[in-house]
């Protein structure tokens, strides 16, 4: 079928659609836009992004093209994967000869062969992402779409277009993007698939542990990501892939009292989170924040299950997962770090009486993060007892206005104390020492917590006094 004329205007009437055309033509090349632009069109979805197939070579294709566009286009070549790229104005367009493909078991990497537009389209890993429009003059605007992923397209299905066992054997990651795409798009998986996604879940070994987080920071950064995880769980990937995160599944009951389930409690976190904020970094700290609960739960007679200590436990946890999973081991690990670490404090200040001197170790503590950790632990407020919740919000409020209050006020927020270690050194003749870093706390103690103004003349005499308890004296 042919896409209407008003799509046709909207979709491919661009200027770089005609130089396809035209260049095509007279290569005597079949010509097609392939993929995510043409599926995206039936999605409502912009796409600046343009994967073009011809039955022939990509690269030829691409060079006569970069020089009908001349100079400015940029033209890219990966002659050792025979695909082209070429950049004009604001689109990238992708160039690759159709092709069929076989696989070895052991391997995702394919042995490829020249092929036809049919070849092409079967090796597809979803009908959704089969679908192809020709650039052709004569057949401009025609729709191909030999496995009804138009039709998937408005039923919200993902499919694969052949045998799902061997769309899935042959590149295990595709199990992953089968999920991922089900999350992005809010699509259901359709059900003979999700089944060879579990007969085939053990296949995703094969796979770089870069190459999966890759496709779940796309789930993580999804609208509701708890939709991708509960497909995962469901299927065995994330035992494989996510063990600490497996381990939060399930509730133990004793003595007729029982905890939550920490897994779909996180999820909740994690769809709150989303709801309030793009950064990957804090949806991380959501779903790792509870993430040593497993390793940490004990039964008390009196007070029940608990989980002590298993914000400081997952801290440590953090950069354990980060590595296995190939994950940036720099300041990004570090402020997921430091959100598990502290996401408890916000909540113990809420909870009790909102002093200053616990606001300013907070403000202290979090510095220039302390919103994004109000947030988190905000979204971390999961209670099904509607009292207890707003109870807790009510709180939440006082504690910001006093981090407002306090910041304005005493300049916590990442403060140095007015008198380094340095100067203390210099006044009372000391060596680096205990001593001197015992001073150096204390002034810090004595701001945090209210007795002394962030002031230098104050945190001087303070100083003065503390070390004559010690029995130092000045050196003149």
């Amino acid at each position: 079928m042919r896409l209407s004329h008003t799509e046709l205007e909207t979709h491919f009437s661009n200027d770089i659609f005609h130089h396809l055309s035209a260049t095509a033509d007279a290569l005597g090349m079949e010509c097609y836009v392939v993929g995510g632009y043409v599926r995206d069109i039936f999605l409502h979805r912009p796409s600046k992004d343009i994967d073009v197939v011809v039955v022939g070579s990509g690269i030829a294709m691409a060079q006569a093209l970069a020089d009908r566009l001349g100079r400015a286009a940029h033209l890219s070549l990966f002659k050792n994967f025979g695909t082209a790229q070429v950049k004009w104005r604001e689109v990238e367009i992708e160039l690759v000869g159709a092709r069929r493909e076989s696989y070895r078991h052991d391997s995702r990497k394919p042995v490829v062969e020249d092929g036809t537009l049919e070849d092409d389209q079967n090796r597809r890993d979803f009908t959704i992402n089969a679908l192809a429009v020709c650039l052709n003059r004569r057949r401009f605007g025609q729709l191909i779409d030999p496995f009804g992923g138009r039709e998937d397209l408005k039923e919200r299905l993902i499919r694969t277009p052949l045998d799902a066992d061997i769309t899935f054997s042959d590149d295990p990651l595709r199990m992953m993007r089968c999920i991922r795409f089900a999350t992005q798009l809010n699509f259901y998986i359709e059900e003979a698939t999700f089944e060879s996604l579990c007969r085939n879940c053990e296949r995703i070994r094969i796979i770089s542990a870069e190459r999966i987080t890759e496709e779940l920071n796309k789930i993580i950064a999804s609208p509701t990501p708890s939709k991708g995880f509960v497909e995962l769980e469901r299927s065995g990937l994330l035992s494989i892939i996510f063990p600490e995160l497996m381990a939060l599944q399930g509730i133990e009951t004793r003595a007729g009292r029982a905890h939550k389930d920490n897994f779909y409690h996180t999820l909740e976190v994690l769809d709150n989170i989303s709801r309030l904020t793009d950064n990957l970094w804090l949806r991380w700290a959501a779903l790792l924040h509870d993430i040593a609960k497993p390793a940490t739960k004990r039964w008390d007679p009196r007070a029940g299950w608990t989980f002590h200590n298993h914000n400081f436990i997952g801290e440590k946890m953090v950069p354990q997962i980060f590595r296995r999973m190939k994950l940036p081991m720099n300041e990004k690990m570090r402020y997921v770090q430091k959100m598990v670490g502290l996401h408890m404090r916000p909540i113990a200040i809420a909870d009790d009486e909102v002093t200053d001197s616990a606001v300013r170790r907070l403000l202290f503590e979090a510095g220039d993060d302390i919103e994004d950790l109000m947030t988190l632990c905000e979204a971390d407020i999961t209670s099904k007892n509607s009292e207890r919740k707003q109870r807790f919000l009510h709180n939440f409020c006082l504690v910001r206005q006093k981090l407002k209050d306090l910041e304005e006020r005493d300049r916590i927020r990442n403060f140095q104390p007015p008198i380094s270690g340095e100067e203390i050194m210099r006044t009372f003749n000391l060596p680096p020492s205990a001593q001197v870093g015992a001073l150096k706390s204390a002034i810090k103690d004595a701001i945090l917590d209210g007795v002394i103004p962030n002031e230098y003349n104050a945190a001087r005499a303070f100083l003065m006094q503390r070390a004559e308890q010690m029995g130092l004296r000045e050196v003149l």
